[in-house]
């Protein structure tokens, strides 16, 4: 770990930091100031929405101008819809809330980028280790975040206002990180240089299929059940803290395995972890289905997220073997914008489901693209030993 990895693990807690307390609070202010109750998760999936929206203009700039220049911009939009999310909560307006989260799905699209960045601040043979590395610093988030919401939604008479005012400090707080990070120089313009194969010919091949639908999927997942969780703790009378601690423990599920799960993946093997991840996700919807005690939903929670930490982890590590240097922007911009499409799908879920269906229906609903993701991993793993065989 060289210094720059050290602070973009750093960046990525503050950017867990925004997304624990957005997902922790969205909803709640959102099912406060909704015309309806199955509105409330719309400035959730709003901030998804402008995430994937966000996903072009954001792989452009990181073309034309770099990774840091991008970031920065990333960072003062977290600072500008931070202080528009306070200003909807002070004057009770739900739509310039939901036009506000949209409005940081720049931020997201940007932060979504941190992991790539790290394999090109690392050595070729420690990009897996650099990945779940600074993939680990959102650690700090799982921390910070939780306890952020709890300590400042009382800092004024309108619920969570003090907490999205936090956020854009949070984000000025990044900015001055940021700028002491250097990254690599972008490489000369050369006229007719070789920009790398159409992205539809990228797209097209079985390990780029996988890593993509692995990212999409298991995120989905993971938000569908997380941005739920604190509509159905109020639900079945839980307070604001237990929700709190439930996401705190979740977050350190998603993060926490980030200092091993290089490790694993060079050990083991990166499809093999990708199906413990699976096998983690079945488990976390069987406890979710048991009941609705506290300890149900902190431990649910808890293996959702080092569900999704191995298969994040693992579809990134994989994604890394489906393009070239030259390929990378709009490769990663379109895994990008896959995952911030079934997020948005999944965000809208989250809040029709629990609020209409209840919590139980929403954890069967969501054994569906967990069985995508193995399915998908069977598939490679079959292909690629096909292709060794016929060798």
């Amino acid at each position: 770990m060289n210094k720059n990895l050290w602070l973009l693990a750093a960046l990525q807690g503050l950017f867990l930091t925004n997304n624990v307390v957005f997902i922790a609070i969205n909803g709640l202010v959102g099912l406060s100031l909704a015309p309806l109750g199955w509105m409330a998760t719309l400035p959730v999936m709003g901030y998804v929405v402008g995430g994937a929206l966000s996903t072009p203009l954001v792989a452009r700039t990181q073309s034309v101008w770099g990774r840091k220049v991008s970031f920065q911009i990333g960072l003062l939009v977290a600072f500008l819809s931070a202080l528009l999310c306070a200003w909807a909560a002070f004057d009770k307006n739900f739509w310039l809330l939901v036009a506000a989260t949209v409005f940081a799905g720049y931020y997201s699209a940007n932060g979504q980028l941190y992991r790539f960045a790290a394999a090109e601040l690392s050595a070729v043979d420690y990009r897996e280790k650099a990945v779940s590395l600074v993939l680990a610093g959102g650690l700090a988030g799982a921390v910070l975040g939780p306890n952020l919401a709890s300590q400042t939604r009382t800092w004024f008479e309108v619920p969570f206002a003090g907490a999205y005012l936090a956020l854009a400090l949070v984000a000025l707080v990044a900015m001055a990180v940021m700028a002491f990070i250097r990254f690599p120089p972008l490489p000369p313009k050369v006229d007719k240089a070789d920009t790398g194969r159409p992205l539809s010919v990228i797209m097209r091949q079985p390990v780029f299929i996988v890593a993509t639908a692995a990212a999409a999927l298991s995120y989905g997942v993971m938000n569908l059940l997380m941005a739920a969780t604190p509509l159905a703790m109020q639900v079945c009378g839980f307070p604001f803290d237990d929700a709190a601690l439930v996401l705190e423990w979740h977050v350190i599920g998603m993060f926490a395995p980030g200092f091993f799960t290089g490790h694993l993946i060079k050990r083991f093997g990166v499809l093999t972890i990708m199906g413990i991840g699976v096998v983690l996700n079945i488990v976390c919807i069987a406890i979710a289905l048991s009941g609705v005690d506290l300890h149900q939903f902190l431990i649910a929670l808890f293996l959702l997220g080092v569900g999704w930490n191995f298969l994040f982890t693992g579809s990134t590590t994989l994604s890394l073997q489906a393009y070239r240097p030259e390929e990378k922007d709009r490769a990663q911009g379109a895994i990008n914008f896959f995952v911030f499409a079934t997020m948005a799908v999944t965000s809208f879920a989250s809040g029709a489901l629990v609020t209409t269906q209840g919590w139980q229906w929403l954890n069967i609903g969501s054994l569906f693209p967990v069985a995508l993701t193995g399915m998908a991993l069977l598939w490679l793993a079959w292909a690629r030993r096909t292709a060794h065989n016929e060798r």
